[in-house]
């Protein structure tokens, strides 16, 4: 073979092998370019994903902080409630034991209670010098005896409390309506002259002292706290809405 050929076929091996690298260099720069594009679309997709979620969490915690508002309103509501109807309730149950007491103190009851009806007012009979002056209870010996309506103890004591001795011992208390109420023939007096008692209060204990013939109370309604001013027990007690 000549040189000259030669030559060529070594040019021709230069050139084929720097287009060969050329080549190899283009596609590493492709391949590179499509990495670094690959792992852009990467960071932007992850970036994209972590800032959704945490919109979502903020999102999640604004909305349970909100619920929790609004629970904590909703207590606070009820509490409020709550204590203005205890209120309301406390003030209804003193209003109506207010009324209650208003209208026990305005009351008058039965000066004893299980009785039987004996002796009954104006009666005639050997028992009495003049007719009977009040109305007898036959309860026994130690019965509970309580004021018939409020007010001031004016008389209390033996000898009828100055009565005279047919009435034993005895009581009479002055009420604000002018009226006097008397209780004799007592085994016990437990107030005395002065104090102030309420309705239904408890004054005595039932006896069978002076002119008696049993264990029982004598009740007498008067105009005076003296004796000889008596009036119907019975009538004014029913007059009073006391069924006797």
């Amino acid at each position: 073979m000549s040189q000259r050929v030669t030559s060529r076929q070594s040019r021709t091996s230069t050139l084929r092998t720097r287009a060969a690298v050329l080549a190899a260099g283009l596609g590493v720069s492709v391949a590179l370019g499509a990495g670094v594009a690959a792992a852009a679309d990467a960071t932007s997709a992850s970036t994209t994903a972590t800032a959704t979620a945490v919109e979502a969490q903020a999102a999640a915690q604004a909305k349970a902080a909100q619920a929790a508002k609004t629970a904590a309103a909703a207590k606070a509501k009820a509490a409020a409630a709550a204590e203005q109807a205890a209120k309301q309730a406390a003030a209804k149950k003193a209003a109506a034991q207010k009324a209650a007491a208003k209208k026990k103190a305005a009351s008058w009851v039965h000066p004893v209670a299980h009785y039987t009806l004996s002796a009954s007012f104006n009666q005639a009979g050997g028992m009495w010098s003049h007719r009977h002056s009040g109305q007898d209870f036959a309860v026994p010996l130690g019965t509970n005896v309580v004021a018939a309506h409020g007010g001031t103890v004016v008389k209390a004591g033996p000898n009828g409390a100055g009565d005279g001795p047919a009435y034993g011992n005895a009581i009479v208390i002055r009420h604000g309506n002018g009226t006097y109420s008397q209780y004799a023939h007592l085994s016990r007096i437990d107030v005395k002259i002065g104090q102030v008692v309420a309705t239904g209060q408890h004054i005595a204990k039932s006896g069978n002292t002076g002119n008696s013939s049993g264990p029982h109370l004598h009740f007498e309604i008067r105009k005076t706290p003296n004796y000889g001013s008596a009036i119907n027990p019975v009538a004014f007690l029913r007059s009073k809405g006391v069924s006797v």
